[in-house]
């Protein structure tokens, strides 16, 4: 075999050797040789970032790429791969992941494959929401069976909030507004922070073995110093605990176990009123009733005792409206009694009579005048009639139709007719009208009657 021409710029095979000397790869194997390399020298890694790109395919796989400030990583997380809350996972979610670092050969892009993935901040949050969520429902804090009913006219309830909040101020101006006589016992607590969630708990439980030793004040605290020197008096009526909006870490004291413990534990009704309207803790799920805002929940507690005191408002306007109606009622009632008494008096039936007596008295007299007309009509008729039958009456009629019959026979006579100047052609011999020409014949003797005589002719010969 020739071996192949040499570069004039080659000097000593330096620059371009032959394959004999290098060694060339396949891109498929410098691909696999760096797959090796990652996966030997790389190996399983934990990297943090921020999730975005993410894609759920139909297959269940899900890829999505994790990056930073700096720089960017391919990731997929296979469909038989068991990693909790999965699907949290989502575009801007900041996350911690656990993996092998690979290379997808088929497109030359080295990729993690991921094993265990954490949420961090919001998203480790919401995690532990769904986590605690799930557990309790299993455990049947959130079945609606076991919620009560709220008292419809509670005497004293029990308020867990912060005292400096705007909570506390919302929920004491709408029962002061709406209910002023209901005694509240405010067990004051922490609603956000560290160690909150335990404080709101200990008040609830506080409240629970509160036996009334203490005498209510509005906006008061609970001392318990106090309570083996004062008779008991009532237990409260509900439990209220409420804070205002804010974020999910504002709020999060309400999505502790502690917390939901020690409502699903509490003798009486709770009534939980966390956040906003669209604000939903573990508080609210297993409270027997939630409330979008602190001044709702004042208004649902007092609505009963609301509503009674809008009746009494209105019970006098009513009692009079309903004294008005009954009046009425009655002023009817007698105006028709005596309507019909007036109907079964003597006199109206005597004037009832006399009526009847005048329109009997018209009637009559209406009947003679129609009976004298009608026979004054039928002797008008029978006077004509028994005229027509007079003989001097037949004898004039026969002689006008005699003189008319005799006038139209004389239009109809032939002598009248020749008197308008027509004449009459007969054969002489046989007296047979002559009506055309070719009816006579030479030699023929005729006869023409005009008005006044005849004259008698011969047929001469044709011309």
């Amino acid at each position: 075999m020739a071996k192949p021409a040499k570069s004039q710029w080659d000097f000593g095979g330096e620059l371009f050797p032959t394959e004999a000397v290098r060694k060339v790869l396949s891109v498929a194997e410098l691909t696999g040789n760096i797959k090796r390399l990652l996966e030997k020298n790389v190996g399983q890694v934990a990297v943090s970032g921020e999730i975005t790109n993410l894609r759920a395919q139909a297959s269940g796989h899900v890829y999505f790429t994790l990056k930073d400030a700096g720089a960017q990583l391919a990731c997929v997380l296979f469909r038989n791969t068991s990693v909790p809350h999965r699907s949290l996972l989502a575009d801007g979610q900041k996350a911690l992941l656990t993996g092998d670092v690979t290379v997808y050969e088929a497109r030359g892009q080295y990729q993690l494959i991921v094993s265990s993935a954490e949420l961090q901040g919001v998203g480790a949050l919401q995690a532990a929401f769904e986590r605690l969520k799930e557990k309790l429902a299993a455990e049947g804090l959130f079945k609606l069976e076991r919620k009560r009913k709220l008292p419809r006219y509670p005497q004293r309830i029990g308020l867990v909030t912060s005292p400096t909040g705007a909570a506390i101020r919302d929920v004491l101006h709408v029962i002061a507004r709406r209910q002023p006589g209901l005694e509240v016992i405010f067990a004051p607590c922490r609603v956000q922070g560290d160690g909150a969630a335990a404080e709101v708990a200990r008040a609830i439980r506080m409240l629970n073995e509160w036996d009334g030793r203490v005498e209510g004040v509005k906006g008061s605290r609970v001392e318990e110093s106090a309570a083996a020197t004062l008779e008991p008096h009532p237990k409260l009526d509900l439990i209220l605990i409420t804070r205002g909006g804010g974020s999910l870490e504002d709020l999060w004291a309400f999505n502790e176990e502690v917390v939901a413990r020690a409502i699903f534990e509490s003798a009486g009704p709770v009534v939980s009123a966390v956040g906003h309207e669209i604000d939903f803790t573990i508080a609210d799920f297993v409270a027997d009733l939630r409330a979008a805002t602190p001044s709702a929940a004042a208004e649902l507690i007092t609505e009963g005792a609301f509503a009674s005191r809008e009746f009494v408002a209105d019970a006098t306007a009513r009692l009079r409206q309903l004294a008005r109606q009954h009046l009425e009622a009655v002023e009817e009632t007698f105006a028709q009694v005596r309507h019909r008494l007036a109907l079964a008096h003597p006199r109206r039936r005597l004037q009832e009579w006399a009526q009847r007596l005048d329109d009997a008295g018209v009637a009559l007299t209406r009947e003679a005048k129609t009976q004298v007309r009608e026979r004054r009509h039928r002797f008008t008729q029978a006077a004509l009639h028994l005229q027509r039958l007079k003989p001097t009456a037949q004898l004039a009629l026969r002689r006008e139709q005699l003189a008319a019959l005799t006038s139209r026979l004389r239009l109809l006579s032939p002598d009248n007719v020749l008197a308008r100047g027509y004449s009459i052609t007969t054969d002489a011999t046989t007296g047979k009208v002559i009506r055309r020409a070719a009816q006579s014949k030479p030699g023929q003797a005729l006869r023409t009657r005009v008005q006044h005589g005849e004259i008698e002719s011969v047929v001469a010969k044709p011309s």
